[in-house]
């Protein structure tokens, strides 16, 4: 649970320390005050990153060389202090008062699922957004898997800098890396599917009404069997990406491996994006955050703390009660709302409301 979060130069947001102690959180206020912007900065004190921008920069007040968020968090076992330092494109972070190096140290200290309106590109956006998602996943609580899949992306880099600089004698070596890394990245990928198909579908079901949505793994490196399909063995695959180097070659680039996985939402065996509606779509992509934090809570025991960042709002009322009551216990909710929006129907007697205005909050009181 975030007990406080101080802010200095961070987006429009004052520089100061805002009291985070409750269960649930509501940010209230118009359109482009501020309050994307909380969420952005819990979501940096979670993951060293934005969830909003791959340039940096943009998180920091105009005019200004350097923002700083401090967090404290406290969780069953301790209570952290993490602090991030971004100045003159150098990023600096601090666990109770030690350096991080590596920001995969820092993941499983708030574990934070965010719930966005980018999220609709899980459903309906391009193969690689699924993928990132079930990445995502499993990165969260596994940092043996994020530390091969950081191994699999610069072997792919370094076999596709080999062939683009024609220096194909290399791409021996660099197959034997790419088959074992990516045989583990698969495999995983296989088994996080397979779980959160038990979440999903049942899930989506209960808050659409439309039965036996299922999200289907399909990986490049496999072998059909009778009862669907089993891995290849590491030899197998080094020869499968010898048999198909001259594609390779002649395409400038590595075509096959776990970077070309796809991943489908089926009902009935047939593809259901394609002829969904816009609101299913949306509603896949919601269904899919919430069964992220189901999945971490089995895995890890923990709660998760969930970020809302207006996503209620593209949902009818019965969808969006239905997936209130349907949230798993989190340890912590943020959620942001407009000022005419019945967010009194969502709140506890122990919720904390905060009124943004101009990059300014002010407690409700009630």
């Amino acid at each position: 649970m975030f007990l406080s979060l101080t802010l200095y130069n961070f987006r429009n947001l004052k520089s100061d320390t805002i009291d985070l102690l409750a269960k649930e959180v509501f940010f209230v206020g118009e359109n482009a005050q501020g309050k994307s912007n909380l969420l952005e900065a819990l979501y940096y004190a979670s993951y060293a990153s934005s969830f909003r921008t791959h340039n940096e920069s943009e998180v920091i007040v105009n005019g200004e060389k350097e923002m700083s968020i401090s967090a404290m968090f406290k969780s069953e076992d301790s209570t952290d202090i993490v602090n991030i330092k971004l100045q003159n494109g150098k990023k600096r972070i601090e666990k109770n008062s030690k350096r991080v190096t590596d920001r995969k140290d820092l993941i499983n200290t708030i574990p934070c699922v965010l719930f966005s309106h980018g999220d609709i590109e899980f459903a309906s956006g391009e193969p690689e957004r699924r993928r990132f998602f079930i990445d995502q996943s499993l990165s969260m609580y596994d940092t043996v898997y994020l530390d091969t899949l950081r191994r699999y992306r610069r072997v792919l880099k370094s076999r596709n800098a080999v062939l683009k600089e024609q220096k194909f004698e290399l791409l021996a070596s660099y197959d034997s890396l790419l088959s074992q890394y990516g045989l583990e990245i698969q495999r995983k990928r296989r088994d996080a599917i397979f779980r959160f198909n038990q979440i999903f579908t049942r899930l989506f079901e209960e808050i659409s009404g439309i039965a036996d949505l299922v999200i289907s793994y399909e990986p490049v490196w496999k072998k059909k069997t009778d009862t669907g399909y089993e891995f290849p063995t590491q030899s197998e695959v080094i020869a499968h990406l010898e048999a198909r180097r001259e594609v390779d070659i002649k395409m400038g680039t590595t075509m096959s491996g776990p970077h070309r996985d796809r991943i489908r939402f089926l009902r009935g065996g047939v593809a259901f994006i394609p002829q969904a509606s816009t609101g299913q779509r949306r509603l896949v992509s919601l269904v899919l955050r919430v069964a992220q934090g189901v999945f971490y809570t089995q895995v890890t025991g923990k709660k998760p703390v969930f970020l809302m960042d207006d996503v209620l709002l593209e949902l009818d009322p019965l969808k969006r009660e239905k997936l209130q009551s349907l949230l798993p216990d989190y340890d912590q909710l943020f959620c942001t709302f407009l000022p005419g929006e019945p967010y009194e129907h969502y709140k506890r007697s122990s919720t904390k409301v905060y009124f943004i205005s101009n990059g300014s909050w002010e407690s409700a009181s009630f």
